[in-house]
């Protein structure tokens, strides 16, 4: 039985209640760019503990569950990669990386919180991060073969 969509579903309202959670809470968007970049350039300050824990439970959270839960699915290892190519992946980060400083946010800050609020920047920033995506499956994938 094909239940691959329920995990999706169940990832989608998780991030999408942390998002809500996190603006209640705070009065600022949930955007993983942002939280990262603010401690890496020091500008935190005194959010910087709360930073911190968010992280702890962005990563931790999955971690604790796929050691509690193994493979849920019964199909064999439950990460999947689209590439052994270790250069294909440190490139495909920094451009991320680049993306999300040139969009002034990542996919939880656009995509989850932008969209949700009908922020037209958000929307915007979404459906341009989806077209570059798709390009570079088709340029890296199907044009290089790099992938």
């Amino acid at each position: 039985m094909q239940i691959d969509w329920l995990f999706g579903l169940a990832g989608g309202v998780i991030i999408g209640l942390a998002g809500a959670v996190y603006l209640l809470v705070n009065g600022r968007i949930m955007g993983a760019s942002g939280i990262i970049g603010g401690l890496v350039d020091g500008s935190a300050g005194s959010q910087a503990k709360e930073r911190i824990w968010f992280l702890v439970g962005l990563f931790g959270v999955p971690t604790v569950l796929a050691l509690l839960l193994g493979d849920i699915r019964g199909d064999g290892p439950a990460e999947t990669y689209a590439t052994s190519n270790l250069a294909a992946v440190i490139i495909a980060g920094l451009l991320v990386g680049v993306g999300t400083r040139m969009a002034n946010g990542c996919t939880s800050g656009h995509g989850v919180c932008g969209i949700s609020r009908l922020s037209l920047r958000g929307i915007a920033a979404t459906v341009f991060y989806i077209m570059a995506g798709g390009f570079g499956v088709v340029i890296f994938k199907h044009l290089l073969g790099w992938v």
